[in-house]
């Protein structure tokens, strides 16, 4: 099955400046059960302090809107503290142009066609809170998915369910028209990247969640593709990176100067998409997309100042065909002969101990720098009962996905990583999360981890399966409509006043 052709796009002519409605924007703070409570608070004055590292730095972490603390998050605020000096220098200047900004509106008139939007998504809120408060109950209404997410895969099946439910019912994009394949309206469809441009391609060909209208859009996809500018634009002997901050600056002040939608919300209501590496690189050089706007991104690394109050944390798969068929499937538990199986490059900070302590060190655990002509990789995942899942040179690997396809235990090695959808899987139910201090005891790990304890682990892979799969066209819960939930949900986790 060969996947996702490519639209054909045409530039429209800029117009003038359209007069823009002052919009102050307030992110919600969310209690550790759900939406139970939506206080705002202020993005301007927050004395919060962004930390470069999560509470257990040697770990992964989860992005926190259907689960959170009651405290407001050093990483819920919009504007934080940093201890970084350019970090902070910019973050005080975007405070002074809120403020600024927020002067030179004061007296407009309110923007209705925004308030309109915003009491939908309040409504949405509401419904939510009850669903977690027990006053909402099932409506046979809800009862019309061929799939009711239930069981241990689930940090809240119930919300989730209620949530996707009025997300597929209610959400919109508007996307853009400006600019021209092949960087923008167009990405990659194989190899590590792929899934930039498949989302990217069934967001634009989406009747369900894409809007021509952008009045009654909930968000604005920004269509550049960070991997076209670079494999298009990016000289590798020079190495210029600034031709990311003349591509995607020259593209924000476009849109800002013809549409409205930019400046009402200062880019908060905005969003773009990014696996490669330099996705989070690509956004600083505006400075409203890095600090602002949400981005999905591959690399989801909070001591990149990744903020999962924002941002969307989506898979790494490497489509090395480009085919989606066929990629599913395993042996039976027990007919599993390997304990825990990786190869793959040494690079990064993660792998170096890895093979250190294991490569050609244990019978039981198979680490290849080289994986050996006459031994298959898909086989050996598929055979293996646990599928080792280090960082490289970025946080996100993609045989985290490999290891779900195969049916195979992921074991999580990672640092700063927020992993993708784990505002609704619970991921320690399906896999293994290792620190880099305990790889000397891994194998003691894992062999303390009963039969029973695993069967049941293996099992719940293969039903988080379904949130991984690529299909063309999307069906319900599949990767695509995952990744649009999370974005869903960061639009519900931001009110814009009108």
């Amino acid at each position: 099955m060969r996947l996702f052709s490519r639209a054909k796009y045409s530039c429209f002519h800029l117009v003038s400046l359209t007069t823009t409605l002052l919009a102050a924007v307030a992110f919600l703070s969310v209690t550790k059960n759900g939406y139970k409570s939506f206080s705002s608070f202020s993005l301007t004055y927050s004395t919060s302090t962004w930390k470069s590292s999560i509470p257990n730095p040697s770990s992964t972490t989860s992005s926190s809107f259907l689960v959170s603390s009651l405290e407001p998050n050093p990483k819920s605020s919009l504007y934080p503290k940093f201890n970084n000096p350019k970090m902070q220098k910019a973050v005080e200047g975007l405070t002074r142009d809120l403020n600024a900004e927020s002067l030179r509106r004061r007296g407009t008139k309110r923007d209705v066609k925004m308030e309109k939007i915003e009491s939908g998504l309040a409504r949405a809120r509401a419904l939510i809170q009850k669903t977690l408060s027990g006053e909402y109950h099932q409506e046979s209404s809800l009862k019309d998915s061929n799939y009711i997410p239930h069981g241990e895969i689930y940090i809240n099946p119930r919300i989730f369910y209620r949530s996707y439910f009025l997300m597929e019912r209610l959400f919109k994009i508007f996307i853009y028209e400006e600019g021209e394949p092949p960087l923008f309206h167009n990405g990659p469809f194989n190899d590590i990247y792929s899934l930039e441009g498949i989302l990217l391609s069934s967001m634009e060909k989406s009747v369900q969640f894409r809007t021509d209208n952008p009045d009654e859009a909930h968000v604005y996809l920004l269509p550049f593709s960070v991997v076209m500018i670079i494999q298009y634009l990016f000289d590798p002997i020079i190495r210029d990176k600034a031709v990311l901050e003349r591509v995607i600056g020259d593209y924000v002040r476009i849109i800002s100067t013809k549409y409205p939608y930019w400046n009402r919300s200062l880019g908060s209501d905005h969003l773009m998409v990014s696996c490669h590496d330099w996705g989070p690189r690509a956004t600083w050089y505006v400075r409203k997309l890095y600090f602002t706007s949400m981005r999905a991104l591959c690399n989801a690394n909070t001591s990149e100042f990744f903020n999962p109050r924002k941002d969307v944390s989506f898979p790494e798969i490497n489509l090395q065909t480009g085919n989606i068929s066929g990629l599913t499937g395993g042996f039976p538990p027990e007919n599993r002969t390997v304990l825990a199986f990786f190869a793959g490059g040494l690079h990064g900070r993660i792998r170096p101990s890895l093979f250190q302590h294991w490569m050609n060190k244990d019978d039981d655990i198979k680490v290849y720098e080289n994986l050996p002509n006459e031994i298959s990789y898909h086989e050996m995942m598929q055979k293996s009962k646990y599928c080792l899942c280090p960082s490289g040179h970025e946080v996100a690997s993609p045989r985290i996905v490999e290891a779900i396809y195969a049916e195979c235990v992921p074991v999580l090695i990672s640092q700063h990583y927020v992993l993708p959808f784990s505002d609704v899987l619970d991921w320690s139910s399906f896999s293994i999360e290792i620190s880099v201090g305990e790889l000397p005891n891994l194998k003691s790990i894992l062999m303390g981890i009963s039969e029973d304890r695993y069967r049941r682990m293996q099992e719940r892979v293969k039903q988080v399966q379904r949130h991984f799969l690529i299909n063309d066209p999307p069906k319900p819960y599949d990767v695509f409509h995952m990744v649009i939930h999370s974005i869903w949900l960061r639009r519900l986790n931001v009110r814009i006043y009108g």
